[in-house]
């Protein structure tokens, strides 16, 4: 029956009815325009194209780091130690990108260098933005008493220096456990790391989503769902916050980057990351004495890493902006 009909429209047997096929047609290109507009975006854009590419270079390395790396991190090789790259002078195959003071691998390490940085930047930004969401909205919805306590606590944060604040806050951290202990896995060692970056940026969050909720609260979709009984939980997290989260997106783009520059900074102190695993600001931090030496990719290499990750994120967070701004939708 149904194909009846269809034949029917397509033909124009039933006059004043839109054609089925007409309609599927109109949804499938609605569709794929919905599913291709991303990428054509990027296309059209070029760089954060690129820059999406560099970006899942660097997460497939990491999620991949032991068939990816030529050697282990961490096997020290004394007789092969400070050697160049393999496509200078005196360097060999066997380390590609040459060796370290106590003969590691180069390569090997930056590979899973990038461990840390993705899965350090992710869930800081993860952690920062469920609380300072939350929080904001909370805020923001309800004003008032709870509106004036949590921003004072916003306010009092903001008043220490973030490098004082995030040495405070993993002081306290890692005083209640031992982070060199063997036996545990990678995010457990970098959990004191990302709940002190992630503590030490929710502020940002929070005061963007209590703006959002300041305006929305009144709203009439908002009047109406009040009107239908839904409770204030309802209101928050099903109405406010879905009409909220695009330019939660964005900034949390942008603090993916300075996450990672965090992490780099903190690594480089020797803090938060255990020595025995390798990182980017760690492996700048043990290369630093040999640059008066003429051993210019020890520290190079890690750098390059560091700045054309955090390059690349920050193009995407430019082009989100953009993307999800509809006043600039084309």
């Amino acid at each position: 029956m149904l194909k009846l009909i269809k034949k029917l429209n397509v033909t124009g047997i039933i006059p004043g009815e839109e054609s089925f096929t007409a309609k599927e047609e109109e949804l499938g290109r609605k569709r794929v325009s919905f599913h291709g507009r991303i990428f054509r975006s990027m296309v059209k854009a070029k760089t954060p194209l690129i820059a999406a590419v560099i970006i899942l270079v660097v997460i497939l390395m990491a999620a991949f780091a032991p068939f990816f790396a030529p050697n282990e991190p961490n096997s020290v090789d004394i007789r092969n130690r400070i050697l160049p790259p393999a496509f200078i002078e005196g360097g060999i195959s066997e380390y590609p990108l040459g060796t370290d003071t106590m003969g590691r691998c180069v390569l090997s390490r930056l590979i899973y260098g990038a461990r840390v940085s993705i899965v350090v930047g992710i869930a800081a930004v993860f952690v920062a933005g469920i609380l300072g969401t939350v929080l904001g909205i909370i805020a923001g919805y309800f004003g008032g008493i709870v509106d004036d306590i949590i921003m004072r606590l916003a306010d009092i944060q903001l008043a220490f220096p973030f490098i004082l604040l995030t040495i405070s806050v993993l002081a306290v951290i890692q005083a209640t456990r031992d982070v060199h202990q063997i036996d545990v896995n990678l995010i457990q060692r970098l959990l004191p790391l990302i709940l002190t970056l992630g503590i030490a940026q929710w502020v940002v969050y929070a005061r963007l989503a209590r703006g959002e909720a300041l305006s929305m609260r009144e709203k009439e979709f908002v009047d109406a769902a009040r009107a239908l009984g839904d409770n204030h939980f309802s209101i928050m997290f099903r109405n406010i916050l879905p009409n909220s989260i695009a330019p939660l997106i964005v900034i949390a783009s942008f603090n993916v980057g300075s996450s990672i520059i965090a992490e780099s900074s903190l690594s480089f102190l020797g803090l938060g990351v255990p020595p025995s695993i390798p990182t980017w600001g760690g492996m700048l931090a043990e290369s630093r004495e040999l640059l008066i030496t003429g051993n210019l990719w020890l520290s190079t290499l890690p750098g390059l890493c560091i700045v054309f990750t955090v390059l690349s994120i920050n193009i995407i967070g430019d082009w989100l902006r953009d993307f999800l701004d509809p006043r600039l939708r084309t």
